[in-house]
C-alpha cells in the first residue's frame, strides 16, 4: 500500500489506518520546496512509527511554478477559514494542481511496486476549500489510473482510498486517540514561526485547533 505522506495529521491518521489494516506500507512524500518545509521532518517521523517498509523523500521544486502562498513570496492568510467563518473564494494556500500532481506520483509509484492501493489523507469537509480535495476529484482520478499505466491496460484495478474524505477535523483528531498515535508528531502550520512553532493563525492551524476542541481532546500542538 502506498501512502501520500505528508507529514500533518490527517497524512498521519492516513498512515495509522495502513498499519492498523496489516497492509505494507510504503511512504511517499513530496519535498515541493514547500513554505513550511519543517512537515518533513514530520513525516519522517510518522513513516518510522508505523513501520514503513520504505520512505521515499520525493524532491519536486514548485517554487519554479509559484502560484501559492506556499511556494511564492505571497503573504498566508491569518484572517480566518473562508468555509468556517461566511464563504469565500479559493485562498492564495492552493497549491495549483497539488493533488492532482502528487497522486499522479504516487500511481508511478505504486505500478512500480506492484500495488494496487493508495492513500491519501484528503478531506471536503473541516478544510479550506481546494478543489482537489473533493469527492468527485478522488473518483476521477481513479478513473484515469486505469487509462493511464501499462498495469491497467491489463485489467489491473487502482484504488484510491480517501478514508478521511467525509470526517470533520474533530473526527480527525479523535481517531488519531484512537489509534493512540501522538498528534504531537505532526504539523499542520503553513506559516511556521522563526522558532519553530505553529503560528496558530492560518487556516490550517485554525482547523487543527478546532478540531482538538470539538472533539474535546488536549491539542498537543506548540502554537505561537
Amino acid at each position: 500500500m502506498i501512502v501520500l505522506l505528508s507529514g500533518g495529521l490527517d497524512s498521519m491518521v492516513c498512515a495509522g489506518l495502513a498499519r492498523e489494516a496489516g497492509a505494507r506500507i510504503v511512504a511517499l512524500t513530496i519535498d515541493y520546496n514547500q513554505r513550511h518545509r519543517v512537515e518533513l521532518e514530520s513525516a519522517a517521523r510518522i513513516a518510522d512509527y508505523v513501520g514503513a517498509a520504505e520512505h521515499i523523500v520525493l524532491p519536486l521544486d514548485l517554487r519554479r511554478f509559484g502560484g501559492s502562498a506556499l511556494t511564492a513570496d505571497i503573504d498566508v492568510p491569518k484572517d480566518g477559514v473562508p468555509e468556517v467563518e461566511g464563504g469565500g473564494d479559493v485562498p492564495v494556500t492552493y497549491v495549483p494542481a497539488r493533488n492532482l500532481i502528487f497522486l499522479s506520483l504516487t500511481l508511478g509509484l505504486a505500478e512500480a511496486r506492484a500495488a494496487q492501493d493508495i492513500v491519501i489523507g484528503v478531506n471536503a469537509l473541516d478544510y479550506s476549500g481546494y478543489p482537489d480535495c473533493r469527492p468527485e476529484f478522488i473518483q476521477g482520478f481513479e478513473k484515469l489510473a486505469a487509462l493511464a499505466t501499462r498495469d491497467g491496460d491489463k485489467g489491473v484495478e487502482f484504488h484510491i482510498h480517501a478514508p478521511l474524505q467525509h470526517m470533520t477535523k474533530a473526527d480527525i483528531a479523535a481517531e488519531a486517540a484512537r489509534l493512540g498515535m501522538d498528534a504531537g508528531m505532526s504539523w499542520s502550520c503553513y506559516d511556521p514561526t522563526p522558532d519553530g512553532l505553529h503560528c496558530g493563525s492560518c487556516d490550517s492551524c485554525r482547523l487543527r485547533s478546532k478540531g482538538f476542541a470539538d472533539a474535546g481532546l488536549a491539542d498537543p500542538t506548540r502554537y505561537a
